[in-house]
């Protein structure tokens, strides 16, 4: 719009800037819900947590014309102090807390912590309230006293890195960013950057996050290339929906459910990066506002009277998207399901002739774990939570055991064990997924009790796991069951809630 001429102040640009901006200004409230779900926290009280670092009047009451003193003057963290709780100071970025990742999470992480351990010692009684109380008076202060300013200073850090390499030599700078961008992205510290790029296009037209805003089309090429050399159908099929979002600057689905987990994918595109950002910084791209990611970004490098911004940027899109397409060429595409095996146990229709019952309309599929009921789209896993690998149900499991839900066949054992993929009698294609991401732990603490192409009866016993082994490795033990051809019924509904154990319905499939 300020391309076209319409003026900052104008009422058209305030409302519609609002409507793009306001969420990502209050970005940590859907954190802090987000958070509170990953670590099992009363989200009310996480929201709470949220809206205290964001408070309008925090900014005001903790900055002023003259701090009290400064704490690390002359170094990257350098903080003034304006205010003080009970005599400690409170180191308040200057940007505030809106818009920001890592303090809120952290926060939110810091009170599941807290408030589990009043729920272990206060009364059932007076739980229901007491308990948010004491979690707020502890986490808060907390947040700011410690949480909040410490992850800060790693954002800040980060920022003063990238800056000091721009600073000597943009083209050495686009090069790291345009390579380390997804990398940041994943641990949340590319947040040390964005304030640094808001501050700089309020000035004018900026070229701090440049290298980083076409990456995402790095991926979509990089998927194509999968999608025609994969043996597997199922990485097929999660492919096109992530290649969709790539293209809008969503690459979530594309790094964490398929480029990461093959790892050399992955790396290609952080090259194709590291090429095109050597590319942009080179001819001094700018962009001119703040905007999306993708083909949104599009209009972020229209400048008035200069129509090769635009031209360079879409050459960087092209580019991206060719190389990585092209450098995934140079790399194998290993399996992540198990290999042609693996498309065995998705084929429907060779199924219907070995398995499916004629006549059957409904298939009722039992708890497989002893444990809690967790809603597919609350796990922490965006794959699953986004139904691309299929419909179901997750379970926090408190034993570690996971036994047949119906009888059946082994289609599926990753070498690994964390996972199994069962085709019941039914006709029903079920994988258990033992805990996220633990393909990483390259079957540490699991063990398989069948072998693939086994016929197992309901009740039996699959695989066992380490439940405490798992969590200290830093991985969930969240376990999702889920239909991987819903194709052929018309639905799944969810009959369980709260605890289950072995052999409770789970699911009903019509």
């Amino acid at each position: 719009m300020v391309a076209l001429g319409v003026a900052k102040t104008d009422g058209a640009y305030v409302v519609l800037n609002a409507a793009g901006d306001g969420l990502f200004q209050f970005l940590p409230l859907i954190l802090a819900i987000t958070a509170a779900k990953r670590f099992k926290m009363n989200q009310f009280t996480a929201l709470a947590i949220g809206f205290a670092l964001v408070y309008p009047n925090i900014a005001a009451s903790f900055t002023a014309e003259k701090p009290l003193y400064t704490l690390f003057a002359g170094t990257p963290i350098e903080s003034p102090i304006f205010s003080t709780f009970f005599g400690l100071p409170i180191i308040f970025p200057a940007s505030s807390y809106l818009s920001t990742v890592l303090p809120v999470i952290a926060a939110v992480w810091a009170g599941a912590k807290i408030e589990k351990g009043f729920k272990k010692i206060i009364p059932d009684v007076v739980k229901v309230f007491i308990v948010p109380f004491f979690t707020l008076l502890i986490t808060v202060p907390l947040a700011f006293l410690v949480i909040g300013p410490v992850m800060s200073w790693a954002s800040d850090l980060v920022g003063a890195l990238f800056t000091g390499i721009y600073d000597f030599n943009p083209v050495i700078y686009g090069i790291v960013l345009g390579a380390a961008w997804q990398v940041l992205v994943m641990f949340g510290l590319h947040w040390g950057l964005v304030p640094l790029a808001i501050l700089e296009l309020q000035k004018g037209p900026g070229v701090i996050l440049v290298a980083s805003i076409a990456i995402c089309f790095a991926q979509a090429g990089a998927l194509i290339n999968i999608m025609m050399r994969t043996k597997e159908e199922k990485v097929r099929q999660l492919s096109i929906p992530a290649f969709i979002s790539a293209l809008f600057g969503v690459t979530e689905p594309a790094i964490y459910g398929i480029t990461l987990p093959m790892r050399l994918p992955f790396i290609m595109t952080c090259i194709s990066g590291a090429l095109t950002g050597a590319y942009l910084a080179f001819f001094d791209v700018k962009m001119q506002v703040m905007g999306g990611m993708g083909l949104f970004a599009i209009p972020s490098f229209i400048e008035a009277g200069n129509s090769m911004t635009l031209i360079h940027f879409l050459i960087a899109i092209v580019a991206n998207f060719v190389l990585g397409f092209g450098l995934t060429q140079l790399v194998k595409i290993p399996n992540l399901f198990g290999g042609p095996l693996e498309k065995d146990a998705t084929k429907s229709l060779d199924l219907e002739k070995e398995l499916v019952s004629e006549g059957a309309t409904e298939q009722v599929v039992t708890s497989p774990l002893v444990g809690e009921v967790v809603a597919l789209e609350e796990t922490p896993d965006a794959v699953f939570a986004s139904g691309a690998m299929g419909q179901g149900v997750a379970i926090e499991p408190s034993v570690g055991e996971v036994v047949a839900p119906a009888d059946g066949v082994i289609r599926l054992l990753f070498p690994t064990n964390h996972a199994i993929g069962l085709a019941t009698d039914d006709g029903a294609e079920l994988l258990i997924h033992v805990g996220m991401d633990t393909v990483a732990l390259d079957g540490k603490g699991f063990t398989a009790h069948v072998v693939q192409g086994s016929k197992v009866k309901k009740g039996q016993l699959l695989l066992s796991f380490d439940i405490d082994a798992i969590k200290e490795a830093g991985y969930p033990v969240t376990t999702p069951i889920i239909v991987t051809n819903m194709s052929r019924f018309r639905d799944l509904k969810v009959l369980a809630e709260g605890e289950v154990d072995l052999g409770d319905t789970l699911f009903e499939l019509n």
